[in-house]
């Protein structure tokens, strides 16, 4: 399920189809999204070396570059890890997984290392801004403290 309380998105494109004239979204937007929600820590893996985003919960969306088993087991698939950054999200669930990868496959992924775990992944650089930032809120307001999501929602109604 998608958050309907959507801010704006500040220049991303709107629809792929725009690439010409709107920029597509960067590490930097998943950034400036993430952070721009109350309560959140911006923390580097130290293992992964990667960037990630939490709420006093855990992480809500998380830079995910592929490890070694990664890439082997997409190739047993005859498949590919894709090129660009690519995010972590939490997801509602395994039903809203499932239903985020059939409706927009093009964009969202998963590997075998997330079979049973509620998330998906995000092509970065190829997915539309305002989708992205709608993946980030859910995922947020599922990490969230109930009491400041409440309240979040409240305000951006």
């Amino acid at each position: 399920m998608l958050c309907d309380a959507r801010p704006p998105t500040n220049g991303l494109a709107v629809h792929a189809e725009d690439r010409q004239t709107e920029r597509m979204p960067t590490l930097d937007d998943v950034r400036a999204i993430a952070m721009g929600f109350p309560e959140i820590v911006e923390k580097i893996d130290g293992n992964r070396g990667g960037v990630g985003w939490r709420t006093a919960a855990g992480l809500f969306v998380w830079e995910r570059g592929p490890s070694k088993v990664d890439v082997a087991s997409l190739a047993e698939l005859d498949r590919t890890w894709p090129e660009g950054t690519v995010v972590g999200v939490r997801t509602d669930g395994p039903e809203a997984k499932e239903a985020l990868l059939r409706s927009f496959p093009d964009v969202l992924f998963t590997i075998p290392h997330f079979d049973g775990y509620p998330a998906v992944l995000i092509r970065v650089n190829e997915i539309d801004g305002d989708l992205l930032r709608e993946l980030i809120t859910d995922s947020w307001l599922l990490k969230a403290p109930p009491r400041l999501a409440k309240g979040w929602l409240a305000e951006h109604e």
